[in-house]
């Protein structure tokens, strides 16, 4: 079976920018509070719930899943891209890190206490999310927490230079309401959300949503 453009598009892209783009966002979340607050209350909830193994989905250079694993969390990454991976096991060589697809999840049914996607659904074209939200639920366990973060708006924005290299990738900004519209579809409740207006470099409100897997 033939994938989408829109996989191959971000593999490569990815690939290409993976040094350059794990170097300039190493040390990004100490100056990011609500980054860092949003991380902290996933991990506060997922070891409230009874603790278990996190998965990190489209965890580029594994800075999210190091960060988590810093407060004691069993995490995992996974990532499309191979060169992604290849910079996450060398940087965080504690931790397991896998290529793989997030919409065909390397976890048994169930096998996670908490999952986040951090600016990694903003690739998935609006036609295929309902059945990405399906796959995270299928990985995360009754109870457990799925956090995402993503750039709010509804423009797609194409990038065709990025990180010091030239690319062919799309971005897609999230509206707010419609991403809890189907996560309430595949089977997670609300329990947070929090949007923070673009800071320079941004040029969109940021979003954070936290939801909680439904029995």
């Amino acid at each position: 079976m033939t994938e989408p453009d829109d996989v191959t598009e971000t593999r490569t892209a990815y690939d290409i920018v993976a040094e350059d783009y794990a170097a300039l966002l190493r040390d990004d979340l100490a100056g990011s509070a609500y980054d860092r607050a949003m991380l902290d209350l996933f991990a506060e909830r997922v070891a409230g719930s009874g603790g278990g193994l996190v998965g990190d989905l489209g965890c580029g250079p594994g800075r999210i899943a190091g960060y988590l694993a810093e407060r004691w969390m069993d995490v995992v990454g996974v990532d499309l891209s191979p060169g992604m991976v290849e910079v996450a096991r060398r940087d965080h060589p504690g931790l397991r890190f896998e290529v793989g697809s997030m919409s065909a999840l390397p976890f048994r049914d169930g096998e996670l206490a908490g999952a986040l996607a951090w600016y990694s659904i903003i690739h998935t074209p609006d036609e295929r999310q309902d059945a990405l939200f399906v796959e995270f639920a299928r990985v995360t366990r009754p109870g457990g927490a799925l956090l995402l973060a993503f750039q709010a708006g509804e423009d797609v924005v194409h990038l065709t230079h990025a990180y010091g290299h030239d690319i062919d990738l799309r971005t897609r900004r999230q509206n707010p309401e419609r991403v809890k519209r189907r996560l309430a579809d595949a089977g997670f409740g609300p329990a947070a959300e929090f949007i923070t207006q673009p800071v320079p470099p941004q040029k969109s409100p940021q979003a954070y949503v936290l939801a909680i897997r439904q029995t």
